[in-house]
């Protein structure tokens, strides 16, 4: 079989442009070390003999801060009109339908090809929020960690970094309210998802992974369990990565202040340690003093713009996030689409239609939007996957970050004859789901050439084979 876990030649790796956490370069030297964190990062550098030489402009690699493996296999098939009044809710209930056939080898097969189209498409690390725990009736299978090692397998064999998130889902809605038929496969009881956690911990510690805990939100956990869970983490992976769906829904909100007297996030941040490690996934339904708070706190805004323009959930505010002084990255979520650029594009077409102006994501240092929104997405990405090499450390091409890159492809006719940070910008907004990438490293090796990941064919065969099956289930 197939496997795309061979090293690339050598530790270095030479560009003529390079996007730096600073702005563009040109000469830049990169070296990396075994573990695949880079250890110098110098441009106006000569080109050592026999170090190879970037096929185009360097940019740093996307981390993708929130996937569900497993829906990339229905992507495209939700979209007709299942209710009179569509929404995140009915939605849910088709997704409910199509989770309840998956089986380990169907998730292991999916979350290959769409780890292979992760790397093809700029991203080289990926934060699994994984709640797809058990068999079709609920009951844990033989091995409590199938599903999970699964997906360990499927990132190993394509090579892309993983933060592996499992997901504490206990009630059917706020106030303990009794979980669905179609949620029996998520349930776990807190010192279930503990002893899951010890058995992964080796695992995902074995291939350089990530691993921390995913309370799904604030109507699937109750107070009592959240608080347990997290102690409980601490004890395992102390400081780990703690990510949470919230406010993604105004009718999630208005549950929340029927419960509570409070909204989500307010309600999280009077009675949750939230701090740096937390991501806030989605987080679309703020105020301003919610907003103000949570970005207080260090955590990440996790925005997943195609996801939440498929669902219809609304407009997340980054300008005035941002002025707060809170920290975003990216995420591909329900893997609508699987593209970095493209959620770039749209994350930036949302603020323009929400405020009738352009270029709204441009900063005082970076007038290009291409440019500033990808290089505070790396950063935020790399916080929210624990990923950086020291609390606060940076991230990027840059000693210390990891050595993701990827390279653009001068010769793509949208890019062809322009200066690096035009070309970033085409491959953004000109691009046109086509391909301006041509190289992809991930810790140091590399994933993609040419465009084209080493297990393509293979995994794109395997993914339409259960594809075909979960849909004659």
């Amino acid at each position: 079989m197939t496997d795309a876990s061979s090293p690339s030649d050598g530790s270095a790796l030479f560009a003529a442009q390079a996007l730096l956490p600073g702005g563009w370069a040109n000469d830049v030297l990169l070296r990396w070390s075994e573990d695949g964190r880079i250890t110098h990062a110098q441009p106006g550098s000569a080109r050592p003999p026999g170090v190879p030489r970037a096929p185009g402009p360097l940019l740093p690699g996307m981390p993708n801060l929130h996937s569900h493996a497993f829906q990339r296999a229905f992507a495209g098939l939700t979209e007709f009109r299942a209710a009179s009044d569509d929404s995140f809710w009915s939605w849910r209930d088709l997704m409910y339908r199509f989770a309840a056939r998956m089986s380990p080898a169907a998730l292991e097969a999916i979350a290959t090809w769409l780890y292979v189209e992760m790397l093809e498409a700029g991203y080289t690390a990926v934060c699994e929020f994984h709640y797809l725990h058990h068999a079709e009736d609920g009951r844990p299978y033989a091995d409590d960690a199938e599903m999970s090692l699964a997906l360990l397998r499927a990132a190993r064999r394509a090579g892309i970094g993983i933060t592996l998130l499992p997901v504490l889902y206990q009630t059917g809605g706020f106030g303990g309210q009794p979980p669905r038929d179609g949620q029996r496969r998520f349930l776990r009881g807190t010192d279930g998802m503990l002893a899951l956690l010890e058995r992964l911990a080796p695992q995902v510690r074995a291939q350089g992974g990530v691993l921390g805990l995913a309370p799904h939100s604030l109507r699937a956990v109750p107070p009592d369990s959240l608080h347990a869970a997290l102690r409980g983490l601490d004890a395992i992976v102390p400081g780990a990565p703690v990510h949470i769906h919230i406010a993604e829904q105004t009718q999630e909100v208005d549950d929340c202040l029927a419960w509570s007297g409070q909204r989500p996030v307010e309600w999280l941040l009077e009675h949750a340690p939230v701090d740096a490690r937390w991501c806030l996934v989605h987080a679309t339904h703020l105020t301003e003093a919610e907003a103000r708070g949570a970005a207080r706190t260090g955590a990440v805004a996790g925005l997943c713009p195609t996801t939440e323009a498929n669902l219809g959930d609304g407009l997340f505010d980054l300008p005035r996030w941002r002025a707060a002084g809170g920290l975003w990255g990216l995420g591909s979520d329900s893997h609508a689409c699987v593209n970095a650029a493209e959620e770039l594009m749209l994350l930036e077409y949302g603020q323009r239609l929400m405020l009738r102006r352009r270029n709204v994501l441009a900063t005082d240092a970076q007038a290009q939007v291409a440019t500033a929104t990808l290089l505070q997405a790396v950063q935020g990405g790399a916080q929210a996957a624990g990923r950086l090499a020291a609390p606060g450390a940076q991230a990027g091409l840059v000693p210390g970050g990891m050595a993701d890159f990827v390279a653009l492809d001068p010769e793509h006719i949208a890019l062809r004859g322009l200066p690096p940070e035009s070309q970033l910008a085409a491959h953004v907004f000109g691009s046109h789901r086509t391909s301006a990438l041509h190289g992809v490293w991930a810790a140091g090796v590399q994933r993609v050439a040419a465009g084209r990941h080493a297990l393509h064919g293979e995994s794109a065969a395997a993914f339409a084979a259960v594809r075909s099956g979960l849909l004659q289930s």
